[in-house]
């Protein structure tokens, strides 16, 4: 999944729901199965599977990075950011295959706080993996798991094309963003229940020079508990 986009539209205040921070810690969160996935978190032994993960050239070509990762060190920093203290503020996990535990993915939530302002999600499956549907079956079941998590009432400041004229409680979001060439990433947030309302040119990163459609996908979690 694409990059945030750099420039930040205009905010408006609302007052929502989000799960309810901290966060449960990873020793605490609770694995997840689908009919083929294990969905569990992470801890510092998953380095050596990210890494692999990482050195896909395929997997990091839509990556802010553009490139594999060159050692373990590199990729290190990256598992940090969802292994304590850092797990109380992000709800990602390891993606593993249901009858054997090999891991194969990392996704969920990385930020609580996207370019619109509604926490932001994302995903990574290894190259062998893509379009058999594992990424759609992951995040439905992602999105249980955080339809699951006890919410607070908060006050935050959104991208008014994400709400609806008026007052009062407005139904919280998650977000996503692709860039226009990513079409099996939006046929995965699409078939998630995810629309697209949003899209705008920014340089792309592979080439400066030009500009490439970035697309932003925004979902209602109270959608998800309906199905």
């Amino acid at each position: 999944m694409a990059s945030s986009a750099s420039s930040k539209p205009a905010r408006v205040s609302v007052k929502t729901t989000l799960p309810a921070r901290p966060l449960p810690p990873n020793s605490s969160r609770l694995a997840a199965t689908s009919d083929r996935l294990l969905i569990r978190a992470l801890v510092p032994e998953d380095l050596q599977s990210l890494h692999v993960l990482r050195t896909q050239p395929e997997v990091m070509a839509t990556t802010p990075q553009l490139r594999v990762d060159n050692s373990l060190e590199e990729t290190k920093p990256w598992l940090d950011r969802f292994l304590p203290p850092n797990d109380e503020a992000t709800f990602h996990f390891a993606i593993c295959v249901k009858e054997t535990g090999e891991m194969i993915g990392i996704g969920g939530c990385h930020g609580f706080t996207s370019i619109f302002g509604w926490p932001v999600i994302g995903y990574m499956f290894r190259k062998e993996f893509w379009g058999q549907g594992v990424a759609t079956e992951f995040l439905h079941t992602w999105l249980g798991m955080w339809c699951k998590l006890p919410r607070e009432e908060v006050e935050i400041d959104v991208d008014p094309r994400t709400v609806s004229d008026g007052d009062g409680l407005v139904p919280e979001q998650v977000t996503a963003l692709t860039i226009l060439d990513n079409v099996g990433s939006q046929r995965v947030l699409e078939k998630c229940g995810f629309e697209n309302f949003a899209t705008w040119l920014e340089p792309d990163l592979r080439n400066p020079e030009v500009d490439v459609l970035i697309l932003g996908f925004r979902h209602s979690p109270s959608k998800e508990s309906e199905i």
